[in-house]
């Protein structure tokens, strides 16, 4: 071999040994990086896991997810011909044609439709769409939009009065009822609720409309959540009655029998006032109903629908047969269905005294005795509705973008009708489904949708270490790019470490995610999860002028009487712009005697009004109480100088930050307010 070739040779070797080196190098870091944010847990490189997956914009994020349409409730026709679906992601009311049991149309309403009504006459029906505070009036003659009517914000579930004058809507996010003349089209009425109301359903007679909520009412720290059911007087309009369910929340759905006796909810029986490390031997979290008897003074009881070695989370729909013997109650957490026998209940509840009550609300053998059966259907069913016969039960599968049929004699599956949503499973879908299904929790006590309903938050506080410290308000999990790293502490610096070994060592109590899972259900995490707009803030930049005097109070570096405030003591420093945390720990006097921590990540802002409880152990039952009750030496942030209309004005402001917030381009006019009345 000559020379010249031997050179060559030589160049190509020592390139070939760099682009090993090179490569190992890069492996060995990407390994390194992994590891990092993986908790030291082995985890197959794969950089689309997190660069790539978790993308809600881009020519890759749409070449890789698909638009689902996910169905959430289901009405049908009195004559059993047509079936109406809402399509939460879809946005849009899909018109099945049950003859042919084909779509026979797709009506683009508003934005993430939640429920579907028909009028008693059935020439018009009624969408609430969630996130455009409104609902979309249906023709269902020619199928098409003829009106559109204002509601509060959030606006979930509808009920209306036998003649169809009046319509009654939850507010989910400004927690009142809207109450609509149906005449008019307008709202004649707004009625304050509990927290977080979903259901509403008016009492046979007429002269009620019952309304259940999700979240607990402002409790005393370290206390059962108390959850309202509000009873509001159909002929006076005002609300007439408020009761509470205590160790219980989450109510999504209510229906009454039809002779009136009584009024059932789904609700979840929360265990956070024990260890986690209960979930071991069971009695983490129950799932059950709620009664009320309608001629028995308005008792309240509650029933188990677990058994001791299975259970049933995340109730979602009950739906109750036309005799009023048999209700139907689906379970979004295992992918089942409980039939449950009416009259049983009737039974128990007429010789229970108040003793056997509070027994029955905690034993989980209580179920053997009026469950029926269990049916088996596809991912997330959702919203339920019986043909006007009572023989086929329809479910909503929200998941698989389908509406399940079972025959109601036999219980036998009768078949699936098709929406028309995509086949593909994108990695971000089969993350969503993980995230909803309770499989890999210790005997299928809950899934991440039971502390984390819609992918927020429970309002609740827990004791995740079964040591009684550290106690840990659940934070909301929506929106969090840009936010890490998490925990109260700030020590997960990813959500691969968040959800994946410290899920599994503090909450589930069971094997991690397998790799493959934890990378959908992070990138379903952090693409899909997003919040709700904020109805306290403009989507032009606009501030109200209180929100204009409170941006000057958040913003200040010199107290009233002229003080100068520390850069670290001011409000902007740990809570910039845009997510409004400056991603670090920081000691705010907030440490308890349970704590064994002092230093507390600084949380995101955004949507914060949606947020209560506060702090990290959710001891403030407001924003207010975060420097009116635990900040008195002013290292929360300098406030004790404030009035109360300044914290007032600066709590408006700090409701207006949401996760489409423009910091920089927020049309604040603060020119004209510099000489404006409104200034203090």
């Amino acid at each position: 071999m000559g020379k010249k070739h031997k050179n060559i040779r030589n160049v190509i070797l020592i390139l070939a040994g760099a682009v090993i080196v090179i490569l190992g190098a890069g492996y060995k870091w990407s390994e390194r990086h992994v590891y990092y944010y993986n908790a030291g847990q082995p985890h197959p490189i794969n950089c689309a896991s997190c660069h790539v997956y978790p993308q809600r914009d881009g020519f890759l994020a749409e070449f890789l997810n698909e638009d689902y349409l996910s169905p959430v409730n289901v009405a049908i026709s009195k004559d059993q011909k047509t079936l109406y679906v809402t399509a939460q992601e879809g946005n849009k009311l899909v018109v099945v044609d049950l003859e042919s049991q084909t779509v026979k149309k797709t009506i683009d309403v508003g934005l993430f439709p939640h429920s579907i009504l028909l009028h008693p006459d059935e020439e018009l029906g009624y969408v609430t769409n969630q996130w455009s505070n409104s609902i979309s009036v249906i023709d269902l003659i020619n199928l098409e939009i003829i009106d559109t009517l204002g509601t509060g914000y959030g606006p979930s579930g509808m009920s209306i009065d036998q003649e169809g004058k009046f319509l009654y809507v939850t507010n989910t996010y400004s927690s009142n009822l809207s109450i609509i003349d149906l005449e008019s089209g307008e709202e004649i009425r707004r009625l304050n609720t509990g927290n977080n109301p979903m259901g509403a359903a008016v009492s046979p007679d007429g002269n009620s409309v019952f309304v259940c909520s999700r979240r607990t009412i402002p409790i005393p720290f370290r206390t059962p959540p108390k959850t309202e059911l509000t009873v509001a007087n159909t002929k006076t309009q005002r609300v007439d009655d408020r009761k509470f369910f205590v160790s219980a929340h989450i109510m999504e759905n209510i229906a009454i029998t039809p002779s009136g006796d009584l009024t059932i909810v789904t609700l979840v029986r929360p265990k956070n006032l024990v260890p986690s490390t209960q979930i071991e031997r069971g009695w983490m979290m129950n799932q059950g109903i709620g009664i009320i008897e309608n001629n028995n003074e308005g008792r309240l009881s509650q029933f188990i629908l677990d058994d001791p070695n299975a259970y049933y989370p995340d109730p979602f729909d009950i739906v109750i047969s036309n005799d009023g013997k048999r209700g139907y109650i689906s379970h979004s957490g295992v992918d089942k269905i409980t039939v449950i026998d009416i009259d049983a209940i009737r039974e128990i509840l007429a010789t229970a005294s108040e003793e056997d009550l509070k027994l029955f609300s905690n034993h989980l053998g209580i179920s053997d005795q009026f469950v029926i059966t269990r049916i088996s259907t596809g991912s997330s069913p959702k919203g339920m509705t019986l043909s006007s016969d009572g023989s086929i039960l329809y479910v909503a599968e929200r998941l698989e973008d389908r509406v399940s049929m079972t025959d109601t004699r036999s219980f036998d599956f009768i078949g699936n009708l098709d929406l028309g949503g995509p086949k593909k499973i994108s990695v971000t879908r089969k993350g969503a489904k993980l995230f909803t299904n309770a499989g890999h929790t210790f005997q299928n006590q809950y899934s991440c949708y039971s502390c984390h309903p819609d992918g927020h938050e429970d309002g609740l506080t827990y004791d995740l270490t079964g040591q009684g410290r550290n106690l840990a308000n659940v934070q909301t999990l929506r929106d969090l790019s840009g936010t890490a790293p998490f925990k109260w502490i700030g020590t997960n610096v990813s959500v691969y470490m968040q959800c994946g070994m410290r899920f599994s060592k503090f909450v589930t109590r069971t094997e991690a995610f397998a790799p493959d899972d934890l990378d959908a259900v992070v990138a379903y995490i952090m693409r899909d999860l997003t919040h709700p707009p904020n109805p306290f803030q403009d989507l032009e930049g606009e501030l109200t002028p209180a929100q204009l005097r409170g941006k000057v109070i958040y913003e200040r570096t010199t107290t009233n009487d002229g003080r100068e405030i520390p850069v670290e003591n001011q409000c902007i420093t740990c809570h910039p712009p845009p997510n409004f945390t400056n991603l670090l720990a920081a000691d705010v006097g907030t440490k308890k005697e349970i704590d064994d921590y002092y230093l507390f990540d600084s949380p995101n802002l955004n949507n914060v009004y949606e947020s209560a409880p506060y702090l990290h152990d959710g001891s403030a039952a407001t924003l207010e109480e975060i420097w009116t009750k635990f900040n008195d030496h002013d290292l929360h942030g300098v406030a004790n100088d404030m009035t109360k209309n300044q914290l007032n004005d600066m709590i408006e402001y700090l409701k207006s930050f949401g996760a489409a917030h423009t910091y920089t381009n927020m049309k604040t006019k603060e020119a004209k307010y510099e000489n404006s009345s409104e200034k203090y």
